[in-house]
């Protein structure tokens, strides 16, 4: 947030090739009403009349595709990451600092992520994050390798934590790009066609929990951190050699925004602030990650406990296909005619399932269990994208959708580095006393991992009472009325311009 009223410029026009380098998109604005806010003049910035809707589509999928090999590559390193801190110290509350961190440097930075989308061409931005990430995974393993064993595995000295914190950063800003991925959404499908694309980014989620949770657990279990890392290079390299062929001529410039500076909190509020209802529904995204960051710090520990590491990631991989087939059918079926009921639907059945698939310690309970929880993510997250899409304009997205990832993401932090000491040092104990064992017993059965069962078991609960009253609510009603009759100004109507075809003059 700059601490001053907006005051926007012109900028020229950039090449297609977006040659990586970020160049500033705002333009010109006219006062209305009372003068006390700017309002956009008309752009054309986006341009869908320069091709058809299937090439459009086919560029989007190259988008997908490079973004899904990034974003594997990332989660392959953190996932790994996680379980070689965890088996070196068998201690939930060093799983639970690391994935804690993670959302907490994405809730400290997705508002800049935002505003930079917002700012810029979002192929440009798409390269600056896959560059960063680069060089922050060469980092990594340059201190693995110049660092001596002992010292990087005693976590008492400051070289494991700088590790995983360089890291962590590279994860971070490689998030960047699903900002970014989110707006070319917009500029790239037809309106009645974007929940389906959604569908598709969820698939690609799918596939990253599948291929990361198979190769982390060999990678570490065979391999060792320091082959790890050098693969993630490899891929990551792979990946940001392939975005540098990519072009999305749609995006003549960068768009009209009203963005300011590097840290646009006050322009993010006002953006979700604009649609009715709209913060209220990223309140309730907020509060079912406040609660996922439960899942967050002892899926992990729960699952070695079961499996030894390189089992572990095959059967996790095994539970993730289901994020492919729940992508699939939203990608083949959409989302409805009301994306928020099915949002609020799905978290009630995700509630569910998170509160029974450890009642029992059972192996194929608990991947069943993860089987079908992934198979409803996607619906949950295409809603929110598919509303987000419809009734925010373009030139305001990347702050809605930062402000709705730092937000949301800073919940499962909190959770996460609560819930892991107090299960470490309380919980599981209790559970694995004599007198806890037999209270749970009845209710939880018998085994190491009750501790984590019950916790598993109240989070669950919670999640459906909230799914349940938002049914009830004035805002539930509001942000339907948004997204059925969407006002003007949003996306299909006036921020994505198209000029007519020749053929059609």
């Amino acid at each position: 947030m700059t601490g001053q009223d907006p005051a926007l410029s012109r900028a020229a026009a950039a090449p297609h090739g977006d040659a990586g380098v970020l160049e500033d998109g705002a333009v010109d604005s006219v006062p209305v009403g009372n003068g006390d806010t700017p309002q956009l003049a008309e752009n054309d910035a986006i341009d869908t009349s320069l091709r058809s809707a299937a090439q459009r589509s086919r560029t989007f999928a190259g988008i997908l595709v490079n973004t899904a090999l990034a974003n594997i590559t990332t989660s392959y390193l953190w996932f790994a990451l996680t379980f070689w801190a965890y088996l070196q110290t068998r201690n939930v509350i060093a799983t639970g600092v690391i994935g804690g961190a993670y959302m907490l440097l994405i809730a400290l930075s997705s508002i800049s992520f935002g505003t930079f989308v917002d700012r810029y061409r979002k192929l440009a931005v798409m390269r600056f994050a896959a560059g960063f990430t680069l060089g922050m995974f060469l980092l990594a393993g340059a201190l693995f390798l110049l660092t001596p064993s002992a010292w990087l595995l005693d976590l008492t000295r400051p070289w494991f934590w700088v590790f995983t914190l360089i890291i962590l950063i590279g994860a971070v800003v490689e998030n960047m790009r699903n900002i970014a991925l989110s707006t070319t959404v917009t500029i790239l499908i037809d309106p009645d066609r974007r929940a389906n694309a959604n569908g598709l980014v969820g698939m690609v989620q799918g596939l990253m929990f599948i291929v990361t949770s198979v190769l982390s657990g060999l990678s570490v279990g065979l391999l060792g951190m320091g082959w790890t890392v050098a693969v993630a290079v490899v891929l990551t390299a792979l990946a940001f050699a392939h975005l540098l062929t990519l072009h999305m001529p749609e995006e003549v410039r960068a768009a009209a925004t009203d963005a300011q500076g590097g840290f646009d909190l006050r322009g993010s509020l006002a953006a979700v602030l604009a649609v009715s209802g709209l913060f209220a529904l990223i309140l309730f995204s907020t509060f079912n990650n406040f609660v996922g960051g439960v899942y967050m710090a002892l899926m992990d520990p729960y699952g070695l406990e079961l499996f030894p590491v390189e089992l572990w990631g095959t059967y996790f991989a095994l539970g993730a296909t289901g994020f492919i087939v729940g992508g699939a059918l939203i990608s083949k079926f959409g989302l409805g005619a009301n994306p928020l009921r099915t949002m609020l639907i799905a978290v009630t059945l995700m509630g569910g399932l998170g509160a029974v698939f450890t009642l029992r310690e059972w192996a194929w309970l608990y991947i069943a269990g993860i089987w079908l929880y992934l198979a409803l993510v996607p619906f949950v997250e295409a809603a929110e994208q598919t509303i987000i899409q419809r009734v925010v304009p373009l030139h305001r997205q990347g702050r809605v959708f930062g402000f709705a990832m730092a937000f949301e993401s800073a919940a499962a932090p909190i959770t996460a580095f609560l819930i892991a000491p107090i299960a470490q040092i309380w919980i599981i104990p209790y559970a694995r006393s004599a007198e806890g064992a037999a209270q749970l017993a009845p209710l939880l059965g018998e085994g190491t991992s009750r501790g984590i069962a019950l916790v598993f078991l109240f989070a669950g609960v919670m999640i459906i009472a909230a799914a349940l009253l938002a049914f009830l609510t004035p805002v539930y009603r509001r942000v339907t009325a948004s997204y059925t009759q969407p006002p003007a100004g949003a996306p299909e109507t006036a921020t994505v311009h198209s000029r007519p075809r020749p053929s059609d003059q």
